[in-house]
Formats: C-alpha cells, sequence, structure tokens
C-alpha cells in the first residue's frame, strides 16, 4: 500500500540545512555596482529633476531651512528607529527569543540599510531579518511565518490609513484639496489589498496535511505539499498579525511601534515643510506622504528615485509650490532615508558578531540542559508553546 506524504518531512529536510549569511556587505562588485547606480539616481534627483520642471531654486532653498524644524525632523527619526525596533520585538516575542535590546537593534538596523541599499519593496532586509532570526534559533517555519506578521502589522496601519485619510478628505471631514485621483482611488486600492489579506487568513492551517492525505505519495502531490507551504505560511503570519491586535497584552509592542514608525515617518516630512515655511493641512501631509510612498513598488536601486520623484508629483498636484515642495521632500529624504544607512552597516558588522557569540555560546552549551537553552542575551531560547505558528 502507498504510503501518504508527510507533509513535515520537507520542513524537517529544510531544518537541517544550515542557513547562509546574506552577502549583502560582503560581494565587493555588488557593493560597488549598487553604490554607483544610487550615486547616479542621487544626482538625477537632486540636481536634474529641478532643472527639468523649472525650479532651479528648490536645492538651493535646501541650505535656508529653519534648524529648530530641522532639528525636530531628526529627533523624530530617532523615534522611527525607536519605533522600529519595538515592531520587531513585539513581534518577535520576548519569550520566544531572548533578544537584547540591543541585538535586536543590530537586526532592524542592519535590515533597514540592506533595504535601503539592494532593494525596492524592502526584499533585501526581509532576507537579512530572515536569516539573523534563524541564526537566533528560531525554526524556519516560525521565522518566516513572523516576517509575514511583521510586514501584515507594518502595511496594514498603511493601507487603512489610507482608507480613513482618503476618504475623510474627500468627504470634506478633514480640511485640504481632495482630488478624487489622490483620495478616493488610493483608498479603494488599499481597501482592495486588505480584502484579500483577509481573504488569505481563510485558508486552512493544516492545508499541507490535507494536501497529503489526499495525494498518495506521488511526485505531484509532493509537489503540490511544497507550494501550499506559502499561502499556509502566509495565512499564518496573517492570523497573528490579527492575534496581535486583538490582544494587546500579547501585541500591544508590536502595534505601537507598527504605528510609531509610520507617524514618525510623516512627523519628519511635516517639521520638513515646516521648515521651509511651508503650510500645509496635516490630512494632505499623511495622504500625500503615503500615495508618494506606492512608488516604492517601482524596482529601481534602493527605491531612490521613483520614490522622491513619486512623493514630490504627488504633493505638486495636491497643489502645492514645487520648489518648496523639491526643498521639503528632499530634506526628509536625507534624514529619514539617507540618515539610517551609515548606523545600519555598522549594525550589520556588530550583528555578525553577534551571531558568532550565539553560535559559540550554543556549541559549548551542555547537551540536554534546558538552561542552557535560554542563556542571558544568548539571542536563543526554546520555542515556548505560545509561540508556536
Amino acid at each position: 500500500m502507498a504510503q501518504m506524504a508527510d507533509p513535515e518531512a520537507p520542513e524537517r529536510a529544510e531544518e537541517a540545512e544550515v542557513d547562509e549569511e546574506p552577502s549583502f556587505f560582503a560581494d565587493r562588485r555588488r557593493l560597488i555596482q549598487s553604490a554607483l547606480a544610487v550615486l547616479a539616481l542621487v544626482f538625477a534627483i537632486y540636481f536634474l529633476l529641478p532643472q527639468l520642471v523649472g525650479v532651479e531654486d528648490g536645492l538651493r532653498r535646501m541650505g535656508r531651512g529653519d534648524t529648530t524644524w530641522i532639528a525636530i525632523a531628526l529627533l523624530c527619526s530617532v523615534f522611527m528607529f525607536f519605533s522600529y525596533v519595538a515592531l520587531f520585538r513585539g513581534v518577535v516575542g520576548e519569550r520566544t527569543l531572548r533578544l537584547r535590546w540591543s541585538e535586536s537593534y543590530q537586526i532592524t538596523m542592519a535590515g533597514l540599510a540592506a533595504t535601503r541599499i539592494f532593494s525596492a519593496g524592502g526584499a533585501g532586509g526581509l532576507v537579512l531579518t530572515y536569516w539573523a532570526l534563524r541564526k537566533a534559533g528560531m525554526p524556519r517555519r516560525q521565522s518566516a511565518a513572523r516576517m509575514v506578521a511583521f510586514l501584515v502589522l507594518l502595511y496594514a496601519v498603511y493601507m487603512f490609513t489610507l482608507i480613513i485619510d482618503g476618504i475623510l478628505l474627500r468627504t470634506g471631514v478633514l480640511a485640504g484639496n481632495a482630488p478624487v485621483g489622490l483620495t478616493v482611488v488610493p483608498a479603494a486600492i488599499a481597501g482592495g489589498v486588505v480584502v484579500l489579506f483577509l481573504l488569505l487568513a481563510l485558508v486552512p492551517e493544516d492545508i499541507e496535511r490535507r494536501l497529503a492525505h489526499s495525494s498518495p505519495d506521488t511526485r505531484w502531490g509532493r509537489i503540490a505539499v511544497r507550494l501550499a507551504s506559502v499561502p499556509a505560511t502566509a495565512a499564518t503570519g496573517t492570523r497573528m498579525a490579527m492575534d496581535f491586535v486583538r490582544s494587546p497584552s500579547r501585541g500591544g509592542l508590536a502595534v505601537v511601534g507598527a504605528i510609531g514608525f509610520w507617524a514618525a515617518n510623516i512627523a519628519i516630512l511635516w517639521a520638513s515643510f515646516k521648515a521651509f515655511d511651508v503650510d500645509v493641512p496635516g490630512a494632505v501631509v499623511v495622504q500625500g506622504f503615503f500615495v508618494g510612498m506606492f512608488a516604492n513598488l517601482i524596482p529601481s536601486p534602493s527605491g531612490v528615485g521613483p520614490v522622491d520623484a513619486g512623493m514630490i508629483g504627488t504633493f505638486v498636484l495636491f497643489g502645492l509650490p514645487s520648489s518648496a515642495v523639491i526643498a521639503a521632500v528632499l530634506c526628509y529624504r536625507l534624514i529619514a532615508f539617507w540618515l539610517p544607512i551609515p548606523p545600519g552597516v555598522v549594525a550589520f558588522f556588530q550583528l555578525r558578531k553577534t551571531v558568532q557569540r550565539w553560535e559559540e555560546e550554543r556549541r559549548h552549551a551542555p547537551v540536554g540542559n534546558d538552561a542552557a537553552e535560554s542563556l542571558p542575551g544568548s539571542g536563543f531560547h526554546s520555542i515556548t508553546s505560545e509561540s508556536k505558528v
């Protein structure tokens, strides 16, 4: 009699594999290529764009910004970093991995640097963060599910803000210009994304087991089981994010971190407008920020170019003067986008040393000693029943 496929067999085989360190900062050729591409795009955005749109004084205005407001923007960037670390710790769970705050900082800041230097849409940061979780001792499937939960929480704030702010602007509840294309259309797109993820949460938790039982141990059966692991993991992560929202005692830190991250970004942009004496209604700042960030989905090295141009174009369409918008947006991007890169690169090399320490501590830990599996600050802790996915 043919044996049923074991849905957990591929996962056990994968757990035996060794996760290799991402080569982001080790590949010198890739570093040079990325740096040259970024410099070319920076030149195009900071020097060519103002001339093309006829606002050559846009850059000159950057040197005349109010230093008090720029200092406020810098303080908001500190809160942005702290919120991002809080989101990460809230999703990972302090009882799942005994990570120090310094270790959480290293992972999140290194992830931010990888995202900004190497990939649009956050892929570089996701790969690095996933690698760090695996090295910290979290099983493969749990690492992937918690990364999904991280993204769902982060972008749920994004989508719901687009919906609420866009509707309130268009209906006149909030003050500010309200073009249909910048309010209703983005709100509709965001609503569609929310519905898709709610439907994804309905994917059965045991879909792989069901496929394994319905298909004999054949080649196609094994392929189906492996393919099902993707929606299964995504659904698990989505439900986990929803649980964080429903249970403030368990997921409060993650929710506050997600809200704080976007709020700090918007505060940086608002302070940048103030620095150049541009009066923009708060609802317009929020909507313009999130609509402009849609451009991050356009493939480009580091996301440089599309986001800058998209955000500038969005605020110009809201009726703001182009020269002031260019100065404010470029100031925002300098503080929120470029400044995290140097400390992020430093954090990556600190993280490499931390990972080496984790591995060294586990090699010297007595076998079968539960206490050794939760060494304070070792970054490793056995997964509790509460954190199982």
